[in-house]
């Protein structure tokens, strides 16, 4: 019945992504994230499903010619570069087979996210794909939030089964991605009780799961983005008091295991896993130093390990968005890589800084507030864990670009539809 339902749902918005092919990023943005298929059990398990919409979404373009303009400035350029140093790096990579089945799989998801800065551009496209966004990884944080409390926290929250989130540590660090996405639309929803009720209680048991998940990456996400919630609430000591509050709960709820896991982050000497991620970390700025391109994706291998890392009894990947791109696409790469981060914080900073125009709904100042959020969790959780290419943070960087393309506050008049974009009929 799974099956036949989740099939119905896809395919029946086949018609509509070619009448509005801008449905064709929210549906393609649902499969990525939610993985829908992967809660059947029969036939629809292992369906292309997102391939499908994607090749949709393509003739739906040719079918349905528009005027589309991509935004321009220096995020996007740095962008484009990074992406053709990719291609350069997959060119010249250690293990090239290897390496171009993994620039294979991230030009797709870069290729969707460049038509998402192309179809989502209105403010009313962007709240959908929001929504879309939180309602995909909420279902699994609510549910991981209900499972961590009705089993004390004594096991691991998991994510769907062969998707980027299906460890505990990728679903931890994405469900903190969210989090501030849902306090967005938390606060633009406050008059209406239901949403009032069902955003909080998201919320509530999101933040439970990150902890659940017993992901220590999680945990220095969820403190750094408790210092950064402080630090720019106008309410510190209230602040402050609620997350000492919580800090106490969730020592006197989770088991010993638990804490345990969370205090080998200072006695990372004695864990074998945290030490296999240092010998990774110097494995990537060696190579690095000692190839311009880096190693080009997939360069983890005992050969390469024997150069690089022959301190190292674990041959593991770096387990770090920084350290992760450093062995791929060596320093210039990370360079850009991090200009693209810092451009997109910078952008995000001005926003905020420019306040809500009066009256507005929307509040972009608010949204680029929690995108900056979702940043800290990010930059944070990520120092842990190999997301360099997962679709949700470029979704951010995209959507952080559009936000400023329609609240650019160094516009003498702000518009909320760009020149040239397509007018509904």
């Amino acid at each position: 019945m799974r099956d036949l339902l989740i099939t119905f749902l896809i395919l029946g918005s086949l018609p509509l992504i070619i009448w509005r092919p801008y449905i064709g990023i929210l549906v393609w943005s649902w499969i990525s994230y939610m993985n829908p298929h992967r809660q059947a059990w029969g036939f629809a398990y292992d369906m292309p499903f997102a391939q499908i919409v994607a090749i949709t979404l393509m003739i739906a373009l040719v079918v349905n010619p528009q005027k589309l303009r991509l935004p321009w400035n220096g995020t996007i350029a740095i962008w484009l570069l990074f992406l053709a140093w990719m291609g350069l790096t997959t060119m010249v990579a250690i293990h090239p087979s290897w390496a171009m089945t993994q620039f294979t799989t991230v030009v797709k998801i870069q290729l969707v996210t460049f038509l998402t800065l192309l179809l989502i551009n209105t403010q009313e496209r962007i709240q959908q794909l929001i929504w879309v966004i939180v309602v995909s990884i909420g279902f699994y944080s609510f549910k991981g939030g209900i499972f961590t409390l009705m089993t004390g926290g004594a096991f691991r929250v998991y994510g769907p089964a062969g998707s980027n989130i299906s460890e505990n540590n990728a679903l931890a660090l994405a469900t903190l991605i969210v989090v501030p996405l849902m306090v967005y639309l938390y606060q633009i929803h406050s008059r209406n009780k239901w949403m009032r009720y069902g955003l909080g209680s998201a919320i509530f048991f999101s933040v439970i799961s990150a902890i659940g998940s017993q992901s220590r990456g999680a945990l220095i996400a969820l403190l750094a983005v408790g210092v950064f919630f402080w630090w720019r609430s106008q309410s510190k000591i209230i602040t402050g008091i609620g997350a000492v509050f919580l800090a106490g709960v969730i020592l006197m709820v989770m088991p010993e295991s638990w804490s345990e896991r969370m205090n080998s982050i200072t006695n990372y000497q004695e864990d074998a896993s945290a030490m296999g991620r240092i010998h990774a970390w110097q494995y990537s700025m060696a190579i690095a130093n000692d190839r311009l391109t880096g190693g080009g994706f997939n360069s983890w291998s005992a050969d390469t390990y024997a150069i690089y890392a022959p301190q190292s009894q674990l041959r593991v990947v770096a387990h770090s968005i920084y350290f992760s791109v450093i062995a791929d696409h060596g320093w210039p790469g990370f360079v850009m890589f991090a200009s693209i981060l810092f451009l997109t914080w910078r952008r995000l900073s001005r926003l905020h800084s420019a306040g809500d125009p009066p009256g507005d709904e929307f509040r972009p100042a608010l949204l680029a507030r929690m995108l900056q959020v979702s940043m800290v969790a990010y930059l944070s959780g990520g120092m842990f864990l190999s997301l360099s290419y997962f679709d949700l943070p470029w979704h951010i960087i995209a959507i952080a670009v559009l936000l400023s393309e329609l609240y650019d506050p160094r516009q003498p008049a702000v518009s909320r539809r760009r020149p040239g974009d397509p007018q509904e009929p």
